[in-house]
This record gives structure tokens, C-alpha cells and sequence, in this order.
């Protein structure tokens, strides 16, 4: 069984990720940790061997850093921090996930074949009014990989915060006489949910460390 415990277990896809885990065969959730419930990350990293973090970008990386050096692998959700300084942290692995949804990761590589082929392009990406980072680590990830796949530059982003919404991104290609659009939806977090256990099933034996990106997994 691989012990998990849950960094921003109050927020919403941090609750989700503990009714996943909680329902996972090979899984057992031994802690929360949230401000919220009066709880700190280091009160559960005793007894958990991954720590799934959901925090927010001013803790993600401290917490990171701790969980690494306990010797407890971490599966990082939360976006809008540097994750450079993990590069060189030693004692357990981290896996950075700029977006845990399969159909998400699909348009990002679908997006990074396109870019090159077609002149220019635009990403534009909606999140709900709570997400603190702009852009999303998802359209970040997103541009990096086209630039990297059409060696230009990479794309303007587009970054919306409205209530109503989950996670949304599409990718607007423009080229003579035409133009593509390449677009994934999140209507609900449980959409999250596979990817997520995935990462923790993957995280400790990953051959290298951070390892950023779900497509390294599939």
C-alpha cells in the first residue's frame, strides 16, 4: 500500500484528491494537511512515503523542499512557483504536474505538432476567479513545448478568471487561408483524478528528478 498525505487537503481539488485516494485499492491516505484544519505538513510526513501537494504558489515550493528532505516523494499540483531549486534537491523524487487531466496533456502535445507546421499561433487559457497564477502552468507548459517543437518563439497567452469555470485552454493556429483551433475542457475535478494516481503510483521510481509533465508518464 503507498502511504499518501495531502498538502491543502481543505481546498477543492485537494478534498478531491483524498476521496481518489480513499477509493484507490492501492492506496491508503494517512494525513491532511491545511491551515484550514489546523494541521502543518510536517505533522503528517511521518507516516506518508508521497505527499500530494495543492497549496498555493508561496508554500509549494518550501514544501516540496521538505518533503525531499524527509525522504518523502512529493506530487506537485500547484503552478505559478519557480521549481529550478528542486533540480538539485536529493532524498526523493518530485513530479511536477502543470495539468493531471489525460485529455489536457493530449492537446498540449497535439499543440506542440501543430506549431511546426502552422505559421502562428495563441493560446488562450480560463480558469475560475479563485486561481491565484496567470498564466496557468498548463498554458506555460504548453508554450515551451511549441517553441521547443517549431524553434520560434513562444506563443502570446491569454489568461481569463471568471466564476463558472474549472479549467479550459485552447490553442488558435493562423495560417494562410485558415486557421486551427485545439481546445480541452475540465468541467468537473474529478477529471484531475487519474492522472494524479498515476504520479503517485509513478513518483518513486522515477529515473530522474523534478520530472515535469504528465506525457512523461503515459
Amino acid at each position: 500500500m503507498i502511504r499518501v498525505a495531502v498538502a491543502g487537503a481543505a481546498g477543492r481539488m485537494g478534498a478531491t484528491v483524498c476521496e481518489a485516494v480513499e477509493g484507490a485499492d492501492d492506496m491508503v491516505l494517512t494525513g491532511r494537511a491545511d491551515p484550514a484544519l489546523g494541521t502543518t505538513l510536517a505533522e503528517v510526513l511521518g507516516e506518508a512515503d508521497v505527499v500530494v501537494d495543492f497549496t498555493r504558489p508561496d508554500t509549494a515550493l518550501p514544501n516540496a523542499l521538505e518533503c525531499v528532505a524527509a525522504g518523502v516523494h512529493v506530487v506537485i499540483g500547484t503552478s505559478g512557483f519557480d521549481i529550478e531549486p528542486l533540480r538539485d534537491a536529493r532524498g526523493a523524487n518530485v513530479f511536477f504536474g502543470p495539468n493531471f487531466a489525460i485529455g489536457a496533456v493530449l492537446m498540449t502535445k497535439f499543440a506542440a505538432e501543430a506549431a511546426r507546421y502552422m505559421a502562428k499561433a495563441e493560446i488562450v487559457e480560463l480558469h475560475h476567479d479563485r486561481k491565484l497564477d496567470k498564466p496557468s502552468g498548463t498554458a506555460a507548459h504548453t508554450a515551451r513545448l511549441m517553441a521547443e517543437a517549431s524553434g520560434g518563439q513562444e506563443p502570446p497567452i491569454h489568461s481569463i478568471r471568471l466564476p463558472g469555470l474549472v479549467a479550459h485552454q485552447e490553442v488558435i493556429f493562423g495560417d494562410l487561408g485558415q486557421t486551427l483551433t485545439i481546445r480541452h475542457d475540465s468541467i468537473d475535478r474529478i477529471g484531475f483524478m487519474p492522472g494524479v494516481l498515476m504520479a503517485i503510483r509513478r513518483v518513486g521510481s522515477l529515473d530522474t528528478s523534478p520530472v515535469v509533465g504528465l506525457e512523461h508518464l503515459l
